[in-house]
């Protein structure tokens, strides 16, 4: 059971921290501060019992973050699962076009495929520096002291 719980309380708080996208319902929303909901949590900590009776402000503000909150959660919930959606579409229309849309491989003839050609065709290439490339002198790693 605590499992749950605890699943839950991480899926939540990671929906409600997903961005969102600007929508008419949410400029109704009433709009609170991090330091409004702060001072909120700290006095619903302290007073617990008659929290409503003896802060009523605080508790109006409580109501609006959860308001919030649940917003922002649920607004999550639906962009994950457009996510999701979209990735499934995306998928089955990739399925779909790779069984119909069997061709060839392209062959650009730098590699010999098997059988054509002769075997001197096929091997590496030997010997293929430069004078150039031949009259550089070697030096070696210098280790720093």
């Amino acid at each position: 059971m605590r499992f749950l719980l605890r699943i839950t309380f991480w899926l939540g708080l990671v929906l409600v921290l997903l961005p969102r996208d600007k929508t008419p319902e949410s400029d109704k929303l009433p709009q609170i501060g991090a330091a409004d909901a702060v001072q909120a949590a700290t006095a619903a900590v302290s007073d617990m019992s008659q929290f409503c009776k003896r802060q009523p402000a605080a508790c109006e503000v409580g109501g609006q973050a959860a308001t919030i909150i649940g917003q922002r959660a649920q607004d999550g919930a639906k962009k994950i699962y457009q996510i999701i959606n979209d990735k499934k579409e995306q998928l089955e229309k990739n399925d779909k076009t790779d069984k119909t849309d069997k061709k060839a491989p392209d062959h650009t003839g730098s590699i010999a495929i098997a059988g054509e050609g002769d075997a001197a065709a096929t091997e590496a290439p030997r010997d293929t520096l430069t004078q150039d490339d031949l009259a550089l002198e070697w030096r070696g790693l210098e280790m720093a002291n």
